[in-house]
């Protein structure tokens, strides 16, 4: 006895063969469309995960650009408080300097009364060494590496002109000189003994 098989009779009729053709054409139709359906789903998990990598670079740039705009915000509103404080030390400055070029300015020995002139100079000598105390004081406050001879209003072109190097190498052979003879007469001793 033969099994039958109800895909495999083949000797049906023409409809049954057709009907096959249209079930394999449909499962064909069905697996299209389904690796269509898997191609999309992965084309939307690439763009998910993509939008997903641009967010975290979104979060991690704001938070640390926030973090970094927050600590130069201190820094500079130091920076304001401490340039407004200088602002107005120098202001006073001002002030106080022309007062001082007023003062000076204003001092004319020909314009004294010979009776009072040792009183009007020992006034015009105070004020001159007031401005010199002022100048002193305050010359350090508006330029801080200012040098001592800037302080006390010496000009130092005859010294930086001769501290050139020939200075130098004359100051070297004048500080070795005293070794170069000690060591000389040590030489010679020695070679005598």
């Amino acid at each position: 006895m033969k099994p039958t098989e109800p895909y495999l009779d083949l000797e049906d009729d023409d409809l049954s063969t057709e009907k096959l053709d249209l079930q394999v054409q449909k499962a064909q139709e069905q697996l299209l469309a389904l690796k269509r359906q898997q191609e999309q789903i992965e084309k939307q998990k690439r763009e998910l995960e993509e939008l997903s990598r641009r967010q975290e670079m979104l979060q991690q740039g704001r938070s640390e650009m926030l973090d970094k705009f927050t600590r130069s915000l201190v820094i500079v509103e130091r920076e304001v408080l401490e340039t407004q404080k200088r602002v107005e030390l120098l202001r006073e400055i001002d002030e106080s300097f022309r007062k001082h070029v007023e003062i000076l300015e204003a001092i004319d020995p020909k314009t004294w009364d010979p009776a009072d002139l040792n009183r009007e100079l020992t006034k015009a000598l105070g004020a001159v060494d007031d401005a010199r105390a002022e100048y002193q004081k305050t010359l350090p406050k508006i330029q801080p590496d200012a040098t001592v001879d800037e302080l006390t209003g010496e000009e130092l072109s005859d010294s930086h002109s001769a501290h050139d190097f020939f200075y130098w190498l004359k100051a070297g052979f004048a500080f070795t000189l005293p070794l170069l003879v000690l060591g000389t007469i040590y030489l010679v001793v020695a070679l005598f003994r």
